[in-house]
This record gives C-alpha cells, sequence and structure tokens, in this order.
C-alpha cells in the first residue's frame, strides 16, 4: 500500500504586524519630535497668555540674541548694513512684515533702535514674537 506524501507548506512571515509596528513607530516619532525656531541661535523669548497665528506671505524674521547680536533670516547682520538689508527687502517684496524675535534679556534700547530702522526703511509692520504658554490652557 502506497502512503501518499503530504506537501507541506513553507513557513512565512506575515507582513501585516510588521506594517502595524512600523506606522506605530512613524506615530511615535512624530510626536515626540521637537522643532527649533531657528538653529544655531539661542534665544529666550518672552511669555504670553494669549497665541496670535500670524501667516503673512511678504514677512522676514529678524532675531537678537541675549549678546545683541542681530540675525536677519538666520545669518548674522550687523545694525549698519541692516537699513539697507530692509530698504532691498521692502522695494523687492513690497509691504513688508517683519517679526522681531528679540531674547527677554536684550535691552529695551536695543529693540527700539531696530524698529526705528525697519520704520525708516519703509517696513509695514513689526510682530513682536513670544512663546506662548500651553500651561495656561487647562
Amino acid at each position: 500500500m502506497r502512503f501518499k506524501k503530504t506537501i507541506e507548506e513553507e513557513p512565512r512571515i506575515s507582513i501585516a504586524p510588521f506594517i502595524d509596528i512600523v506606522f506605530l513607530l512613524l506615530i511615535f516619532f512624530m510626536v515626540t519630535s521637537h522643532f527649533d525656531i531657528a538653529s544655531g541661535v539661542r534665544i529666550n523669548l518672552p511669555k504670553v497668555t494669549k497665541r496670535i497665528i500670524n501667516e503673512e506671505k511678504n514677512k522676514i524674521i529678524l532675531i537678537i540674541d541675549k549678546s545683541s547680536q542681530t540675525y536677519l533670516d538666520g545669518k548674522k547682520i550687523g545694525q549698519e548694513s541692516l537699513l539697507k538689508r530692509f530698504k532691498h527687502l521692502v522695494d523687492e517684496k513690497g509691504l513688508l512684515h517683519l517679526i522681531l524675535q528679540a531674547d527677554k534679556d536684550v535691552s529695551h534700547g536695543k529693540v527700539v533702535e531696530i524698529m526705528d530702522l525697519a520704520k525708516s526703511a519703509g517696513v509695514h509692520s513689526i510682530i513682536i514674537a513670544a512663546r506662548w504658554k500651553s500651561e495656561n490652557l487647562l
């Protein structure tokens, strides 16, 4: 009597649990990631209780760090060439909005000087950036 040989299937690894794990890891890293305002320039913004969102297209960002160094769009710039750069940007972009991110320890006089330079160059509005206090939500 002849016995039939049973054909054994090769063991397989299901891909569905693997895809689930990959998506869970992706979500985990997206939720826990942190983005800096400007890489390389550390400033400590003052805190406010109300959040204001402004999404203007013709905006430039000026950062003043703790040692009163100014950075325009991430690049260090001296105060003497700042007026020329503001005028050039106003001529190039038209109606211009300046976002001023000054460290909370910078003197008030330095901030006023920069604001005066911007207004004399024709900048339309100056927005002073502040860090939003998220603990006041609850």
